[in-house]
């Protein structure tokens, strides 16, 4: 894996830091904010590899991807609908999707193996990432029982995903 997308990866959630030195860490609305963001992020990535990948192990991870990921964000929306909370915009939502707009973009300048490659290489570092992100600060921060308990079935999920990423990785040397 490319030691840049790893950094860029650990990067997304690298304002997560600061706030956890000034007070006890992200809310739930902003935990939600951060949780559905990575999520819809993910939908983005998946659909830009099914448009442009030919490779069907590539295109089989992209669409679990999708409707995984999909599914998860369909449960936050639904959790905090029910409890009426309002996901609250915060610096970690805008990295990530700073950062997912950069890595969309250089995607969409690549096509074929490459493509397939940057892409896989992504996605473990992304899952990589947003696994740490949701085992030692955003789980252990969630105030509510519910959103604790998505949050960890979604990280149970995700380490499937980055399991099977790793394992498409060694797919493109």
């Amino acid at each position: 894996m490319s030691k840049a997308l790893l950094l860029a990866g650990l990067l997304l959630f690298a304002p997560l830091t600061p706030a956890l030195a000034q007070n006890a860490g992200p809310t739930d609305p902003q935990i939600a904010h951060i949780a559905y963001t990575a999520g819809q992020l993910d939908i983005d990535a998946a659909r830009q590899a099914l448009d442009k990948s030919t490779d069907p192990q590539v295109r089989a991870f992209a669409e679990t991807m999708l409707r995984d990921h999909a599914a998860v964000n369909e449960q936050a929306l639904a959790l905090v609908m029910r409890l009426k909370v309002t996901p609250e915009a915060n610096p970690t939502s805008a990295s990530l999707s700073d950062a997912a707009a950069a890595t969309r973009q250089r995607l969409a300048g690549l096509s074929g193996a490459a493509f397939d490659k940057a892409y896989v290489d992504n996605e473990v570092a992304y899952h990589r990432t947003v696994n740490e992100a949701l085992r030692e600060t955003l789980i252990p921060n969630a105030d509510n029982a519910e959103l604790k308990a998505l949050l960890q079935t979604g990280l149970e999920l995700f380490q499937q995903h980055q399991a099977h990423a790793e394992h498409l990785a060694h797919d493109f040397p």
